[in-house]
């Protein structure tokens, strides 16, 4: 039993490890290229053992079968695979027997080469040539390339390393899942962060495919979808996640990608997603060079699509190498031809002339298209008279690891009416910070989704330019020109500075305190001249005052009820999901849910809530329900792994298994709940613990202050570092020695003893603290096994939700306190006033003429 997060982990870090100092845009290709292969073999005995009726076996016997049945069968055999999946890999060179090869220690690395180019030869004669042709060329593969060794033996070991790391996977299980799509994918991206600027080559953060494909998938009825600038095929597979199984089944997938290693990592990405042959047309082209694909039926003229996704090259320079006129039918909608130092506007057409007059397009730019003149103001110009810009949504900058530069996507649709606005959304403020990258949470990506499709106006954050705004804008799409910042500084009052108070005008815009708490807050302020007032109590009084208010009160418990039905409905869900359950769905209903709750309540900011169920979910969920839908829930409760970790290093480098883990319930968790006592009896010990060793830090500490009783007595005992210089710590064994010389009546020898016994006592108390916490331990671990269903239920429910209704419940303080701390900074910039100020001036002033006196006449 092995879940999609561990694969990832795993297979990572054993890239990690196995690469070396190989630069991961070119090792990414070997590692992804021969994980593809061992899914091809696995699907390969698979295929075989239904079609033949071969009896459920190990995999070493069914390996055998297949060796005997291609003796006996040929051809014929070939042609069985040949036509249920298109491609065979022969016997001869399974990935399983590269696996026997190295076990048995005949491996060669010929054998790698042999097996490849024979894969090549049996796509070429089934007829799937496009699909398959090409995936293991030596231009991507190259077995021989100095970077995998310096000589042949150091690339053997390397390529027999990499090829044992899949040993084990059953990619064909680990594909009905997903499980295998989603750690292919997950190594993309792994290697695309660590490939730096060479990452833009193939691969679009998740965070942005997010924002265009919930986009795309939420307003558009899609049957075909295509990528000009396909990549890896990351957008096209985000795409298909938000679309139903029905819809994923009829989708039909185009990309073209210039780079041929990135277009052979587009097409095993594909399959191994479960994307049938049949459906996608990924072809190794350039975008800006001849149009494609062409409509077979109508020659000369583009397919048209339900949806185009891209993550173009930014500003491709000299991208016209093929001459293309403004002729070009691509290029006619825009009226111009885009300036050959930046091919933005080309990538765009050549999207837009293939948007279907009812489908959607989303494509990441950066932000110099918004504005900048010349020809590309030209294509802007008519993209917006014939008001085929749709939205335009402002991203952070520094969002992938190839630019800093901030970036928008831009939505376009044919079917707009002239009269329709452009929704513009500036959410470069909307991420949080993760190492050197800016990251766009769940709740931000949320947020941009419901607002295109609701086209809510937010302040701030969201506008509707109409054409007549944009027009006047000199059709500049900048957004800062639509959607102004909101300046969360108060302006400052001169009157109130002059002569105190807080002005009437700011108690007027505390909108929440006044609709929940009104009469608290008339209750707490006095006029004290016309149109300002002071605070009759102290802010933490009102917010004690505030906060205990039945409107408060009441506000919370309905929310609380609300929360706590949500939970009860989804608990029972999650308990029970099954192999055939779609957890994805599942999340996405959870999401959508608690969005809905939280609406129904004023001045909670929903997304927060949002973000609380989003972590829930990737912290917990998404780990556990995959094991509960396969092992089942009270079983999994029962469950445990072991705990390796990674001892040595260089060549003394081991991995060593120590101890049990829950594989859903924390042993933390456990020992919380069912040993509270033992807890309780180790926090002691540890405290006690730490009393002694502050008393012998204070010890120190005065030991080494010079004239001190402590000093005489203590200081020889002090350990010293190399330099002689003393340490934070007694010598035990010149401690132990001072007091054999002394006599044991002075009072140095009284001071020695109590050091002695506070190490010893100190020691003791470690050793007893130890033994009990290993007893503990080891309780955990086995009571794991013999959970009863009611405390898996206990513990189970207060991992994902022990906080959750709480910290839900709390967003309604938040806006709260949000405005109290408003009062409590207005209160305090017009506390002093200028007569105030002038007082405190001419006291210091008085003081001063006091203190020169006095130090002319010393």
């Amino acid at each position: 039993m092995i879940t999609s997060e561990e694969i990832k982990k795993r297979l990572w870090d054993g890239a990690t490890e196995l690469r070396g100092s190989m630069d991961a845009s070119r090792y990414k290709d070997y590692m992804l290229g021969l994980m593809f292969y061992k899914f091809l073999s696995d699907k390969t005995l698979e295929t075989f053992r239904i079609t033949a009726g071969v009896e459920k076996s190990t995999e070493k016997e069914l390996v055998e079968e297949y060796i005997k049945a291609k003796e006996e069968h040929g051809e014929a055999l070939e042609k069985m695979i040949q036509n249920v999946l298109g491609y065979f890999v022969a016997p001869e060179y399974l990935y399983q027997i590269w696996i026997k090869d190295i076990n048995e220690g005949n491996f060669e690395v010929q054998k790698v080469g042999d097996s490849l180019n024979n894969f090549e030869r049996s796509i070429v004669s089934s007829g799937e040539v496009n699909d398959f042709k090409g995936l293991f060329s030596s231009s991507t593969l190259d077995l021989t390339d100095t970077a995998l060794g310096s000589n042949l033996h150091e690339r053997s070991n390397n390529i027999k390393a990499l090829i044992l790391l899949f040993a084990d996977l059953n990619m064909v299980d680990l594909q009905k899942g997903d499980i295998l799509g989603d750690a292919y994918e997950y190594l993309i991206g792994q290697f695309a962060m660590e490939s730096g600027k060479k990452a833009g080559e193939f691969y679009t953060p998740h965070m942005v495919s997010e924002v265009i494909a919930q986009i795309v998938a939420k307003t558009t009825n899609i049957k075909s979808l295509y990528d000009p600038t396909v990549g890896s095929g990351s957008l096209l597979l985000t795409v298909k996640k938000h679309l139903s199984k029905d819809e994923q089944k009829d989708l039909s997938y185009y990309g073209q990608e210039k780079n041929t290693a990135t277009y052979n990592l587009t097409r095993m990405n594909l399959l191994l997603h479960g994307v049938r042959p049949e459906k996608m047309t990924i072809k190794n082209g350039d975008t800006l060079g001849n149009d494609w694909p062409e409509d077979p039926e109508n020659p000369n003229e583009g397919v048209q699509f339900d949806a185009v996704v891209m993550n173009p090259p930014y500003s491709a320079k000299n991208w016209n190498k093929a001459g293309l006129k403004v002729s070009d039918p691509r290029f006619e909608i825009g009226g111009a031809l885009p300036p050959d130092s930046k091919g933005d506007y080309a990538f765009l057409l050549h999207g837009l002339y293939h948007l279907g007059t009812k489908g959607t397009m989303g494509i990441v730019l950066p932000h110099g298209v918004l504005f900048r003149g010349s020809s590309e103001g030209e294509i802007r110009k008519k993209l917006i008279d014939k008001n085929q810009i749709d939205a335009v949504v402002g991203l952070p900058s520094n969002l992938f690891t190839n630019t800093g530069i901030p970036v928008a996507i831009i939505i376009l649709k044919k079917s707009r009416n002239l009269t329709d606005p452009v929704l513009m959304i500036d959410a470069s403020n909307n991420f949080i910070k993760v190492g050197k990258q800016n990251v766009l949470q769940e709740r931000d990506i949320a947020k941009i989704v419901d607002v295109y499709i609701s086209k809510e106006e937010i302040a701030g954050f969201s506008h509707l330019a109409s054409r007549k705004e944009i027009v006047l804008n000199e059709y500049n799409l900048n957004i800062p020109r639509y959607v102004q910042s909101l300046d969360e500084d108060i302006a400052h009052d001169v009157d109130a500075h002059l002569f105190g108070g807080i002005p009437k005008e700011n108690i007027n815009e505390l909108k929440i305190l006044h609709e929940l708490v009104p009469e608290v807050l008339e209750q707490s302020i006095e006029e004290i001249r016309p149109a300002y007032f002071g605070l009759k109590n102290t802010i933490k009084e009102i917010t004690d005052i505030v906060l205990k208010h039945e409107s408060i009160i009441s506000l919370s418990k309905e929310l609380e009820v609300k929360i706590t039905e949500y939970i009860s409905k989804f608990w029972n869900e999650l308990k029970s999901v099954t192999i055939e359950s779609n957890l994805v769905d599942l999340e996405a209903r959870m999401l959508i849910e608690i969005k809905q709750i939280l609406k129904e309540f004023d001045h909670i900011d929903v997304y927060t809530g949002y973000q609380i169920i989003a972590e829930i979910w990737k912290n917990s969920l998404v780990h556990d329900t995959e094991l509960i839908s396969l092992e089942g829930f009270y079983n999994v409760g029962r469950m445990r792994e072991p705990n390796m970790l990674t001892k040595g290093t260089g060549k003394s480098k081991r991995v060593e298994q120590d101890g049990w883990n829950g594989s859903i319930i924390p042993n933390a968790l456990i020992a919380q709940f069912l040993y509270t006592k033992e807890q309780s009896e180790l926090d002691d010990k540890r405290n006690k613990i730490q009393e002694l060793e502050m008393e012998l830090a204070d010890l120190v500490e005065a030991a080494k202050v010079e004239d001190s009783e402590e000093y005489d007595a203590l200081f020889e005992t002090v350990k010293k570092d190399k330099d002689d210089e003393p340490t934070d710590s007694f010598d035990k064994s010149r401690l132990t020695s001072e007091l054999k010389s002394i006599d044991k009546k002075s009072e140095k020898y009284k001071l020695l003893k109590k050091v002695d016994r506070l190490i010893a006592d100190s020691a003791k108390l470690t050793k007893e603290l130890k033994s009990e916490e290993k007893e503990l331990r080891d309780a955990v671990e086995e009571r794991i096994l013999v959970l009863t269903d009611e405390e898996i239920d206990k513990l189970l429910h207060y991992k994902w939700f022990g906080k959750t209704t709480k910290q839900i419940v709390d967003l309604i303080q938040v806006s709260v306190k949000s405005e109290l701390t408003i009062l409590q900074k207005l209160e305090n910039r017009y506390a002093d006033t200028l007569d105030e100020i002038d007082g405190q001036i001419g006291s210091l002033l008085a003081d001063f003429e006091l203190l020169k006196n006095d130090l002319v006449l010393g």
